[in-house]
């Protein structure tokens, strides 16, 4: 599955991951669902992965509820992993 299907959502996580990390480089965001469900999986460098989770997961919820609010525009639900 491609990033054709939410690119609001992609370009979102992709912006604020980005932002957050330290090396912005290391961020990618792998795109599997059907027609209406997606599933983000970002990955991050080594040692930025408590960043996007942030204290107690909060980053990683703010992220998630934002993702989520960009998906709508796409007309479709998104969850997001933030793999290690």
């Amino acid at each position: 599955m491609s990033a054709d299907a939410v690119p609001t959502a992609v370009a979102v996580c992709d912006y604020i991951c980005k932002s957050i990390v330290s090396q912005p480089d290391a961020v990618t965001i792998d795109v599997d669902g059907d027609d209406d469900r997606y599933e983000l999986t970002v990955t991050v460098g080594d040692g930025d992965t408590g960043r996007v989770i942030g204290r107690r997961g909060r980053t990683a919820h703010a992220i998630r509820a934002v993702v989520r609010a960009a998906a709508a525009k796409d007309g479709a639900e998104v969850d997001i992993e933030f793999a290690d």
